[in-house]
C-alpha cells in the first residue's frame, strides 16, 4: 500500500489541495485573499487558492509528524523577518489562519483533538493514503 512517505510532497499536496476544493467544510474565510500568512510577509500570498494549498500542507503535516498543535504550525510556517540594517530574527506565521484551518480539517473530520495538539483520523489517514495510491 503506497503512503504519504511513498510520493513527493508537492505532487500530494497539489491533489490533496483539489480534493479540498470540493469538499464543503474547508472553505477560505472572506478575509482570506488579504491577510499576510506572518509578521515576516510583507504582501498576501499572490495565489488565490492558497488556502487549499496551506490546509493539505498542514494535513501532511500532521500525517508526518504526529499531533501539532498551533504554536509549532506557527513555527514551521513562520520565517525570517527583515529588519533592514539589523539582523534577521525569526518570527511565527499567523495563528488565526493555523487555528482557523486546523478547525476546518476537524469539522471535516480530518483531525481530532488530542491533549498535544490535533492529530489525524482514521478517516484523514486513509484520504491522503488513496490520493498517495491514485499518484503512485
Amino acid at each position: 500500500m503506497t503512503t504519504a512517505y511513498d510520493v513527493t510532497a508537492t505532487d500530494l499536496i497539489r491533489n490533496i489541495s483539489e480534493e479540498f476544493r470540493t469538499l464543503a467544510e474547508i472553505v477560505p474565510p472572506s478575509w482570506a485573499p488579504f491577510v499576510k500568512t506572518g509578521v515576516n510577509r510583507e504582501l498576501p500570498p499572490e495565489n488565490s487558492d492558497w488556502w487549499y494549498i496551506r490546509s493539505a500542507a498542514v494535513l501532511r503535516k500532521i500525517y508526518l509528524k504526529g499531533p501539532l498543535g498551533t504554536r509549532r504550525l506557527k513555527a514551521l510556517y513562520g520565517g525570517r523577518k527583515n529588519r533592514g540594517t539589523k539582523t534577521e530574527k525569526a518570527r511565527p506565521g499567523s495563528g488565526s489562519i493555523a487555528r482557523k484551518i486546523l478547525q476546518q480539517l476537524e469539522s471535516a473530520k480530518l483531525v481530532e483533538t488530542v491533549p498535544n495538539g490535533r492529530q489525524i483520523t482514521a478517516k484523514g489517514m486513509s484520504f491522503v493514503d488513496d490520493i498517495a495510491n491514485r499518484l503512485k
